[in-house]
């Protein structure tokens, strides 16, 4: 398997990661909810990404 990064710069749901999601098996994006929040509290860009994105969407707490 091979694993790639980019940084890409411009509006992150409308253009930029919705585009790079197209062909990809998945996307990795960053989450900077509160720590140990209950429920499902997503962020919008991980919402645009949800009803976009072609792949899974795997969020993860940054920091």
């Amino acid at each position: 398997m091979h694993v790639t990064q980019e940084v890409l710069t411009g509006h992150p749901v409308a253009g930029e990661l919705a585009r790079a999601a197209e062909h990809a098996l998945s996307v990795v994006v960053g989450r900077r909810g509160r720590v140990g929040y209950t429920g499902m509290r997503i962020g919008s860009v991980v919402h645009g990404l949800l009803h976009r994105a072609h792949c899974p969407v795997i969020t993860v707490p940054t920091g």
